[in-house]
Order: structure tokens, then sequence, then C-alpha cells
């Protein structure tokens, strides 16, 4: 089995995600937005088209507006029709331009190229069917059409599809709270120089910078040291966010603090998770409060953050984050693996082939950051050999 070091026991990442999830409730907090503001946004309430998309007919060419009727004897001889300027009646034509409104009395669009303009009047060489090159009413939306279900995560488009349909505001769900609180008495701040054991701080700023690209608003906290007073009274100042996301001190170690700072307080559901790197993590709740104990070491802290806090703000917002994409890629070398425990190992990809970049070293930051995604090595399987097809999870690529 493998090795979690002094844990008694250990829980799968499947049934702590879900754990997790049971214990976080969705806030229910909405406000309205403008449109041009909504991106990421997850929708409040379901959306329909306030009007038809397009509300009018249009040309689908640049060419001549015309009654259809009037071309029909177009083949062997041109026909003859007069250029009006704004309504078309019998034997008549009205120039337009593509996305033009279909001039009164048209029902059809003769293309440019296959009319002639001889001494004043227009000659169309090939006849058209009524609704030829005619973007009807509603095309694209109809009038009252559904358009998003709540919970729905806005892109640029959608943003561009809202307002055409007659949306200046919309309704979305406010950013998930997070609070981000480092600890370690080894940290030190950005801008200080670190001295022998002494390291900068940066797990808190790689949370909070994922929590905003999840949906989340982060408050930023300074270190905390370990030190239980200390520790409780950082808990105790933000019960009022959504979640509590703390880095480092989540181990059996003398220094490994929190798990009972949280569980005197509140109660710790989870503490020892079977995933490689990161089986420190742990969560619990403080007076209803979810409290998110993240390891350390950095690979190991960005993996249980991509794992747990991640799905936890969208259920806390009221919305389910997109999978992680993937890339088909075949392994170069062999992943080692042990048994009992998801191991993510980080991989480089060009041209459809996966270089393994390390599979240990949960303390290397540069090892996430210089592959492009890690491979997901299932609990119950020993590695995968050279050659094996693999999908490479694209973690940094999603909003």
């Amino acid at each position: 089995m493998h090795d979690h070091s002094g844990f008694d026991d250990v829980t799968r990442l499947a049934a702590a995600r879900e754990r997790l999830l049971e214990l976080v409730a969705p806030h229910g907090r909405t406000e309205t937005v403008p449109v041009a503001d909504a991106a990421g946004r997850p929708l409040a309430t379901a959306v329909s088209a306030r009007r038809a998309v397009p509300h009018y007919e249009r040309a689908a060419m640049d060419g001549f507006a015309v009654r259809a009727a009037d071309t029909q004897r177009a083949g062997r001889a041109p026909a003859t029709l007069d250029v009006a300027d704004d309504r078309v009646d019998a034997r008549t034509a009205v120039h337009v331009h593509t996305g033009s409104a279909l001039p009164e009395g048209a029902d059809a669009v003769v293309m440019v190229e296959d009319t002639r303009q001889v001494d004043g009047a227009l000659e169309v060489e090939t006849a058209v069917a009524a609704g030829e090159n005619v973007a009807p009413v509603g095309e694209d939306v109809s009038d009252g059409q559904h358009l998003y279900d709540a919970g729905h995560r806005l892109t640029p488009a959608d943003l561009g599809l809202l307002r055409s349909a007659g949306h200046e505001t919309v309704a979305v769900a406010e950013p998930t709270r997070v609070s981000v609180v480092p600890t370690g008495e080894e940290l030190v701040p950005a801008g200080a120089e670190p001295g022998p054991g002494q390291i900068v701080e940066t797990n808190g700023l790689v949370v909070s910078r994922l929590v905003e690209r999840w949906g989340g608003e982060a408050t930023y906290r300074d270190v905390v040291t370990d030190d239980v007073e200390a520790l409780g009274a950082a808990i105790d100042r933000d019960r009022d966010h959504d979640l509590i996301v703390t880095t480092g001190g989540t181990s059996v170690g003398e220094r490994d603090l929190l798990p009972g700072v949280v569980g005197e307080r509140g109660s710790v559901a989870v503490h020892g998770i079977a995933v490689k790197p990161g089986h420190p993590a742990g969560f619990g709740t403080v007076e209803g409060t979810p409290v998110l104990l993240l390891p350390g070491y950095p690979v190991s802290c960005l993996v249980v953050a991509t794992q747990l806090l991640r799905p936890a703000i969208g259920r806390a917002g009221g919305f389910t984050p997109d999978p992680i994409p993937t890339t088909a890629a075949t392994l170069e070398r062999k992943i080692h693996s042990e048994p009992g425990a998801r191991s993510f190992a980080r991989v480089s990809v060009a041209d459809g082939r996966a270089e393994p970049v390390r599979t240990s070293g949960a303390g290397v930051l540069s090892s996430a950051t210089l592959s492009d995604g890690w491979v997901v090595v299932p609990e119950d399987v020993e590695g995968y050999e050279a050659g094996t097809e693999v999908a490479v999870e694209r973690w940094d690529w999603w909003p």
C-alpha cells in the first residue's frame, strides 16, 4: 500500500471531493451587472431572448432585392428590371448590401454577380426563388427562445448574443468569497530577503489568483505563524466568508497545528487524502464555514486546490466548473505510480508526445510551471509504460 506518512486513515480523492461538496452550501447572493461586464460570471436565473435575432428580414448577400416572380424568365435571356430607391414594386429592384433590411415589397435577393446594369436598367441573368438570399426574422434566435440555464458561466460570445437578444443587464451570482490564509513560521512576506531556513510566501499568492480565475473573490491574508491562538484567531476572523483556505501546517508533525485548531472550533471531516502529491490535505467546518487545509509544498498545494477548491468555489457560487480540457499524447517514458493513491505526473507535450517532467518533488514548483499539464494515474494503476496513449490535463488552460 501507499505510504501515507503517519496518517492512520486516508480518503480517496473522489470520496473526499464528494464529502467537501456536501459541506459547501450555495451562498445565493446575486447582483445585476451590465452585460459588457458579465464575462465569466454564472447566471443567477435562466435567460430567454427579449427579441428575435435578426428582428427584421435582411439581405444575406450583396445584390438587388426583387420580387422572385419577376426573375423567373431569366435564363437564356436576362430579365430586365427598373432600379428603384427604396421600395420594390412589380418589375423593379433595389440595391442592398449584406445585412441590409429587405425593402418593402421584396421577397428575394439576386446576387450582384448575377446581374448587369445596362442603360440605367438591371439585367438579371439567374432566376431566384422566394426567400433566396434572405435571412428571415429569428433565423439566429426567435423571440422568447430559451438561451441559458441558471448557473451557466457566460463567455464573451454569450455577451454578444445577450445584447443582440435585447439584454443590456443580466442577473449573475456574486463571486464566492474565499479567505486565503498562508501559515508557517518559516514564511516571510514579499519584498523581504529570506534568511537561512526562511522562504518567501508564494502559496497564498498562487491560490488567491486561482480563486479569482475560478470565479471567486479572494481575500489574501498576511502570513500567520505556527501558533494555536494566532491560527484560531485567523479562522474566527474570516468565518463570514463562504470558504476559508489555509496553506501549510496540515500534516502530522509538531508544527502541523491546523487540523487540531479546526477540530477544536468545529469538526474535521477528512484529514489525509489518497493523492500524490498532496496527501496531507484535509477539510472541515467551523460554525458552518468550510475550511480547506491545503498542504505547504507548492505542487501539493496546487494539485489539491485544483481538485477540491475549484469545485467548492463552483458549488458555493451555484455553478459547475467545466471539465479540465485534455490533450491526447503518447508517453515518451514510463510513469511510475504507487498503488493506493491517485497520482498527478507532470509532463511537457510536443508533437503529440508527452515527456514526464517530474513524478515526485512536491516542493519543486518549477516542475508545474514548466510542464504543459499532468497525467492522472488512478489509485489502482501502477503507472503507465512508455508508448501508452494518455490524456494530459491542461490544468492551467481554463478560466
